[in-house]
């Protein structure tokens, strides 16, 4: 459980490091260009992985219950 809550936090804070939105939190990515990466598909690794969970959080409307999380 401790290492899923570690991985959620580090996707939550990590920044996108390319694109459009370059500099921006992965939580705070707008959920179109989520929606955008998950019809052309997620990079791979674990960037992947991480707008992959954005993608998910997003898409349940969980996105304002992880905000206290953003550091």
């Amino acid at each position: 459980m401790i290492a899923n809550q570690q991985a959620l936090i580090e996707a939550v804070n990590q920044t996108m490091p390319f694109g459009k939105y370059a500099g921006r939190k992965l939580l705070q990515l707008p959920e179109p260009y989520l929606v955008w990466f998950h019809g052309k598909g997620f990079p791979d690794g674990k960037l992947g992985q991480q707008l992959a969970l954005m993608y998910e959080v997003k898409l349940n409307g969980l996105e304002a219950m992880l905000k206290p999380l953003l550091k």
